[in-house]
C-alpha cells in the first residue's frame, strides 16, 4: 500500500473552484439525440431524474446556430458555430434555454454550455466582417484547425479585437441565461493567456466552473492535432478541470490486452507528479466524440464496461456520464443527423445512482481534497483494488478483469464494519479475510465516520 506523493508546486495552481464543485459529478447532454423532439423543453423533463441519480453539473453540447456552408450531414456539426449570440432553433429559443437553466437551478443542478472558441462555421458573419480574425494560407484561403474539419475555419488569437469579442460573448451567456460556466472545445488550441484573462472577468459576474477539453498529461495516443501545445498551463489560472484523456485511452488499452491493469498506478503517479491534489481531472468511459467515432463502451471495453465505469467514478477525479449510458446504450449515435436515444426504461439507472450518490455523500471522495488519502491494496493481478479514506470514513473499491471470481486479501486497516454499496449488506471484516470479487465484476464497500 502506498500514498500518492504530494506536488511540490501547488502554489502555481490558483483557480478558485466553486464550493458546489467539491462533491460534483457531471453529465453530458446531447440535446439533439436525447429525446424524440430533440429540444431543450423535452430534455428539461429529464432533469429531476438526473438530479435523483446524483448528477451535479449538466453540460449541454453547443446551443448555437449551425453553419450551412460545408455542412456535414443533414443537420451539421454542433461545433460549427454560425452565431455566438444566438440559439439554435433546432433546440428551441433563448427563453427555452433560460427556463431549462432555472429548472436545473431549482433542483440544485449547475449548467455548463459547450463553447467553441477555436473556430467558426464557414458562413459565420465574422468571416466577412473581420477577415483578419481568421487564419489563412499563402493563397488567402481559410484554414481549418484540423484538415478533416472541413466545415469550420480557424480563428487567429493574435488579434486583440477577437479576444475582446470572444470574452464579451462568454459574458453574454452568464448574464442572459444565468449559466454556471463552460466546457471549452479543444481548449489547448486557443492560447492559454486568452483563457487566463477571460476567467477573472467571468468570475466577477458569478463564480464559474470551467472545463477544458484537453489533457496536458498525454500529448499523444489519440490527440493528433499538428499544433498541439504540450506546454499549456490551462489548469493554473483558467480552468477548474480538464479531460482525463490518458486514463480513458489506458482503460481502452487494458481492455484490448495492450496494457497491464497495474498501469493505472503509473498513470496516477504521473498525474500526481504533474498536478497537486487540488486540480480536477474528468474521468469517463464515453462522451460524444468517443461514442460516435471510437465506439460505445461495450464495443471498446466489452465485459469491462461496467467495472471500468466504477473506476471512473471512484478514482480521484470527477466522473462524467454521457447521454444514454444509464440506458446501457450500445449504439454509435449519429453526429450530424437525428438519432434519438432508446432509453429502454433506464436499465443502468440504479447502477449509476448508487455510484454517483456515494460520490456525492462520502467525505473520502471529495474532489480536490488534500486530506483524502488513496491507498492501493495488494491482490491477484486480475484485481485493481484501493481504499480512499478521510479520517475514519472510507470507501473500498475492487474491480476484476478476469472472467472468474478472484479473492481480495484484506489488510489489517480494512478490519471493521462496512456496508456493501450495491447489495446493502453489512459486512464485518477482519485482517486476512478474503473478499470475493465476481468475474468481470466489482465490489464497493463504504465505511462512514459515524
Amino acid at each position: 500500500m502506498s500514498d500518492l506523493p504530494l506536488h511540490p508546486a501547488a502554489h502555481l495552481f490558483q483557480v478558485p473552484h466553486p464550493d458546489w464543485a467539491a462533491n460534483a459529478t457531471i453529465y453530458e447532454v446531447n440535446t439533439r439525440q436525447f429525446t424524440p423532439e430533440g429540444t431543450f423543453r423535452a430534455f428539461e423533463r429529464h432533469l429531476p431524474r438526473l438530479a435523483a441519480m446524483g448528477v451535479s453539473i449538466v453540460w449541454l453540447m453547443p446551443v448555437h446556430p449551425i453553419g450551412q456552408t460545408g455542412r456535414k450531414g443533414a443537420l451539421g456539426s454542433q461545433y460549427a458555430v454560425q452565431d455566438y449570440f444566438a440559439v439554435n432553433p433546432e433546440f428551441g429559443t433563448l427563453d427555452d434555454l433560460r427556463h431549462l437553466v432555472q429548472t436545473a437551478h431549482g433542483l440544485g443542478l449547475r449548467v455548463l454550455l459547450d463553447w467553441v472558441a477555436n473556430h467558426t462555421s464557414l458562413d459565420n458573419a465574422l468571416i466577412q466582417e473581420h477577415p483578419e480574425w481568421f487564419q489563412h494560407d499563402e493563397q488567402g484561403r481559410l484554414l481549418p484547425p484540423v484538415p478533416d474539419w472541413t466545415d469550420v475555419a480557424a480563428l487567429d488569437y493574435r488579434q486583440p479585437a477577437l479576444r475582446r469579442y470572444m470574452t464579451n460573448a462568454l459574458l453574454y451567456w452568464l448574464r442572459e441565461a444565468d449559466i454556471d460556466g463552460y466546457r471549452c472545445d479543444v481548449a489547448g488550441l486557443v492560447p492559454t493567456d486568452f483563457w487566463d484573462a477571460a476567467r477573472p472577468e467571468l468570475d466577477r459576474v458569478k463564480p464559474v466552473f470551467m472545463l477544458a477539453e484537453w489533457d496536458e498529461l498525454y500529448p499523444s495516443g489519440g490527440l493528433s492535432w499538428e499544433n498541439f501545445n504540450s506546454d499549456t498551463k490551462l489548469l493554473e489560472k483558467a480552468f477548474d478541470m480538464s479531460f482525463g484523456l490518458r486514463l480513458h485511452y489506458l482503460l481502452d488499452h487494458i481492455a484490448e490486452g495492450k496494457a497491464p491493469l497495474h498501469a493505472i498506478d503509473e498513470y496516477l503517479a504521473a498525474e500526481r507528479a504533474k498536478y497537486p491534489p487540488t486540480v480536477y481531472l474528468m474521468h469517463f468511459t464515453s462522451n460524444h466524440d468517443v461514442n460516435s467515432w471510437d465506439g460505445t463502451e461495450y464495443e471498446r471495453l466489452g465485459p469491462l464496461a461496467l467495472p471500468f465505469a466504477v473506476l471512473t467514478v471512484l478514482l480521484p477525479g470527477m466522473p462524467l456520464v454521457y447521454s444514454g449510458q444509464e440506458a446501457a446504450l450500445n449504439k454509435r449515435l449519429e453526429f450530424f443527423d437525428r438519432d434519438p436515444i432508446d432509453w429502454q426504461d433506464y436499465p443502468l439507472q440504479d447502477f449509476y445512482t448508487r455510484l454517483l450518490q456515494l460520490k456525492r455523500r462520502h467525505p473520502a471522495l471529495l474532489n480536490g481534497d488534500v486530506q483524502s488519502r488513496f491507498r492501493r491494496l495488494a491482490g491477484p493481478p486480475a484485481l485493481y483494488a484501493f481504499v480512499r479514506e478521510k479520517g475514519p470514513a472510507a470507501v473500498l473499491c475492487a474491480i476484476n478483469v478476469a472472467a472468474e471470481p478472484r479473492p481480495l486479501p484484506l489488510p489489517i486497516e480494512a478490519a471493521g464494519r462496512w456496508q456493501d454499496v450495491f447489495s446493502g449488506a453489512t459486512l464485518e471484516l477482519s485482517a486476512g479475510t478474503e473478499l470475493p470479487v465476481p468475474g468481470h465484476g466489482w465490489r464497493v464497500l463504504e465505511r462512514r465516520a459515524d
